[in-house]
Parts: C-alpha cells; structure tokens; sequence
C-alpha cells in the first residue's frame, strides 16, 4: 500500500478511535461543568493551540472573502448550535445512544450531497440504508415519545438536529473549502464560538453548579486537544482525500465503541428497542455507503496486490 493510502487508513482509524471517546469524554465533564461553558471553554484552548501550532509550523491563514464567509458559517452551523445540542442533550441521554443517534449524520450527507453535486446518484443501497435508519430511529423513539415531551426526548430530537446540521456543513465544506488548509480552517470558528459561549454559558446557565474537578480537568484538555485540534486537522485533510460519504461512514464505527467505552467506564445500558433500533440504523448505514465501501475495498486490495 503506498504511503499515500497508508496515511488514509490511519487517519480514518484515528478519527473512528478518538471520536467514539468524545461522548464519554464530554458525559464525564458535564457532571461539573455546564453545557455552554464547557464547549466554550474546550474550542477557546483548542483555538489558543491552533494558533501556536500556525505560528510554529507558518500555516498561512486565508482571509479572503469566500474564505471569511466559510469561517463564519462553520462558527455558527459546525459548532455554537450543533455542539450546544449536543452537550445539553448528553445530560439526559446515555453516551452509546447518544453516539448511534448522531449516526444519521451519514443520510444527511447523502441527501445534502444529491442538492450540492447533482451529478451523484442516489442508488437503491442508499435508498435502502436511509429507509432502515429512519425504521430504526422510529424504534428507538417508541418508548421515549409521551405527552409530557420530557428532557429525555428533547435530548434525542436535539441530537437528530445537531446531525442533521452537521450533514450540511460537512457538504458545504466540502464544496467550497478546498483550497483551506485543514489546520487553519478551523481557528477563527473555534475562536468565536469559545468566545461566544464562555460569557453566554457564565450569564444563562446554573453556575452553581461549576466545579473544577479532575474530571472536568480531564475533559476538557482532552478534548480541546485530542478531541478538536487532532481529530479536526485529520478530518478535513481526510475530506480532500476521500469521498464524504465514505468519510461519514465512521458513525457507523464510533458508536460501538462509545457503546463499549460507556457500559466499561459509566455502567450504561440500553433497552431493547435502543438495541434493536440502533442495529438499524447502522445497517442502514452500511447499505446507503455499500457501493462506494465495496469500491473502496477493492480499491485497497489493487494496491496491495499490485
């Protein structure tokens, strides 16, 4: 495998690894820290180490109009909306849940994708995949729909709406950030969103409740770091590389391992219909990305043979 591919390989097994740990990484911060704050805090440091890490490795900084533009709409649809969803949501539901909801981000880049490149077809795999996620998701919805529309469903539509957004953000990046270096891209969206939600969370949010304990320690140097600067900068390198529906066929992996790392570290446990409903909609997965996996594949067995 040349070392092109290789490069490919362990990047798309670095950013399956690291984002499968963000859920607990953020359920373990929540326990002292409030949502706002949290996310503020976490992409205000990991702003501060892009910077040094530009300054250091003399990554120039786009300042175009297009790019200026791009910059704004990642601060405002990639991170201070979706990740306040997500992060509220994490208080009232379980991490593996968490993490196989967000797995729908897939349908939404298939759907997305089909507006912004018309030119992609959308196959009966892909049809197949989303028709067994929705199926899936309305499983898992079974028992969580009431009439008191509790924090607990709130937290599931909030998750579905977080990925959803990112779906679209992912596409538009797609299509109009090539020409972004994959570290700098993100330094001004993170910036402004950690500069916009520390004072927000500090003056909306249950302050009582801010602890600065180990756990919170923890998680937010890991995530400010490993969970954002790292996992980031590999991603949207990957989104130069690869196809984005391949790409977004991580979900399918990160929510095994957030399932594993939340029954091992926080006793979690899903139900039945959470268990059957999340199979779902990871099978769906599977068959919205099966042609282009399968192509991938073959792909990675040339090369090695040849």
């Amino acid at each position: 495998m040349s070392g092109e591919k290789t490069k490919i390989v362990v990047g798309y097994i670095l950013i399956c690894l690291i984002w499968g740990s963000t859920w607990i990484a953020i359920k373990i911060g929540l326990d002292t820290l409030t949502p706002m704050f949290a996310i503020g805090l976490r992409f205000l440091i990991a702003s501060i180490v892009l910077f040094a890490i530009i300054k250091i490795k003399n990554i120039e900084l786009q300042t175009d109009s297009q790019s200026i533009n791009l910059y704004l709409f990642m601060s405002v649809f990639s991170y201070i909306i979706p990740f306040t969803l997500v992060y509220w949501a994490e208080q009232f539901v379980p991490t593996g849940l968490t993490s196989v909801l967000f797995a729908i981000f897939p349908f939404w880049v298939i759907i997305f994708s089909r507006i912004a490149f018309p030119q992609e077809k959308i196959g009966i795999y892909k049809f197949l995949g989303v028709l067994l996620g929705f199926i899936g998701i309305a499983i898992i919805f079974k028992d969580e729909l009431s009439l008191d529309f509790g924090n607990s469903t709130l937290g599931i539509l909030a998750i579905i709406i977080s990925a959803t957004i990112q779906g679209g953000v992912a596409v538009v990046i797609k299509k109009y950030g090539k020409n972004i270096n994959p570290v700098s891209i993100n330094l001004i969206p993170l910036l402004i969103t950690g500069v916009f939600l520390i004072p927000v969370g500090l003056i909306f949010e249950d302050n009582s409740r801010l602890a600065y304990s180990n756990n919170a320690l923890f998680s937010i140097l890991y995530l400010s770091t490993v969970g954002t600067v790292v996992v980031f900068a590999i991603y949207y390198w990957l989104m130069k590389k690869i196809n984005i529906v391949i790409l977004s066929l991580s979900s399918f992996i990160t929510p095994i391992i957030a399932i594993l790392l939340g029954w091992f570290f926080l006793n979690e446990k899903l139900n039945t219909n959470h268990i059957i409903g999340s199979s779902l909609v990871l099978m769906g997965i599977l068959f919205a990305n099966f042609k282009g996996l399968l192509n991938y594949y073959k792909e990675v067995s040339r090369i090695h043979n040849v």
